[in-house]
């Protein structure tokens, strides 16, 4: 198995996303409360940093807009297994993808 060696410019990377994305107002389509959008950013926020921690573990991540929205799920329940992940690090992750997408 080849390791990719993780560094602090991809935590500078999911932190920039999160920001933009927070600064964008990216929100559901549904409208949704002010505790519900500070829960979405704060999720996209964890999503970001698990995702730089453990998809560069053992392989280099895909880019979120390299699938579609509806095929990120699928891949997340098999990399969960794979990878080890918690439910909650999995939601946080596919919000993360789907809102880079």
């Amino acid at each position: 198995m080849k390791y990719v060696y993780q560094g602090a410019w991809l935590k500078l990377l999911g932190a920039t996303l999160m920001l933009s994305m927070a600064a964008q107002g990216h929100a559901a389509d549904a409208p949704a409360t002010e505790a519900s959008k500070t829960q979405d950013v704060a999720a996209y926020a964890r999503g970001a940093k698990a995702w730089s921690e453990n998809c560069f573990r053992c392989h280099n991540a895909r880019e979120p807009k390299e699938f579609r929205d509806d095929q990120w799920p699928v891949i997340m329940q098999h990399m969960r297994i794979r990878a080890g992940l918690t439910g909650q690090e999995t939601r946080d992750i596919l919000k993360f993808l789907q809102g880079s997408n």
